[in-house]
């Protein structure tokens, strides 16, 4: 087993052997952390705490993924922040361009609801990378269908990046290990992708990836070159959700 991260380590001690051990409110409780749903305004959730208790609210009308990985979050807060009052709006949590503590506490969020000592496998045992595998994770380990898809992506198996648009253009990507740097998209969708017509042209999602010019996602003078595959969600807040993936070898980092 590779090393085990901070959070893969409280489960190991639990006793967590498969996804569905993974009860995040018993987990909180081992930690000193009461929790509580309710409503809040302008933010997604909040951690108030000091010594060794504390507890989190989450927003109650949040989707449950969302109110999963925000609990996951909050417990990442405790463990990096603790004795801090912390209150994370919705484009603090999951965003990876967040601020430095956010990102660590996302990733302790990752490393609590999708292990990889667990994850890992149920990846390589989950067939062909696109949206349907992406689904069936998320439903195997509880979690959204972005958090599932990023941590594939993060990963060492495959060659993609993800990248989500809004009405205004990119908000945010990430990439895998395996591609190179050198492959940043173009802050505004191009009308030669499929995912245009997604997100302005009220088109239904794209089913099965499907291939495209990379200079329709990427400005740089060789990018007509190649060609990358290209599939695309709805999200909710009249975002676009984009899996491209590489399949040639001169795209790959070095």
């Amino acid at each position: 087993m590779n090393q085990l991260t901070p959070a893969e380590r409280l489960l190991v001690s639990l006793g967590v052997q498969e996804p569905a051990d993974i009860d995040l409110e018993a987990i909180a409780w081992t930690e000193g952390v009461r929790v509580k749903y309710g409503p809040l305004e302008n933010c997604e959730a909040r951690i108030v705490g000091t010594h060794d208790r504390a507890i989190v609210t989450i927003k109650e009308d949040a989707l449950p993924g969302r109110r999963r990985f925000s609990l996951g979050h909050e417990l990442g807060h405790w463990h990096h922040d603790r004795g801090k009052c912390l209150v994370c709006g919705s484009d603090e949590i999951g965003n990876p361009l967040a601020s430095t503590s956010e990102r660590a506490a996302d990733r302790y969020a990752a490393d609590l609801l999708m292990p990889r000592f667990l994850f890992d496998p149920a990846v390589r045992a989950a067939g062909k990378v696109n949206f349907a595998m992406f689904r069936n994770l998320a439903k195997a380990f509880n979690t959204s269908v972005t958090a599932a898809a990023i941590r594939v992506v993060e990963g060492k198996r495959v060659p993609a990046m993800l990248v989500c648009h809004g009405a205004g253009g990119r908000k945010w990507f990430v990439r895998s290990q395996m591609i190179d740097d050198r492959w940043f998209p173009q802050e505004q969708l191009s009308a030669d992708s499929p995912a245009f017509d997604v997100q302005f042209g009220g088109k239904p999602e794209i089913n099965l990836p499907m291939k495209v010019g990379a200079d329709a996602w990427f400005d740089r003078h060789d990018a007509s070159w190649y060609e990358v595959r290209e599939q695309s969600i709805r999200l909710p807040g009249n975002e676009t959700l984009t899996l491209l993936l590489f399949d040639d070898d001169q795209m790959h980092a070095r």
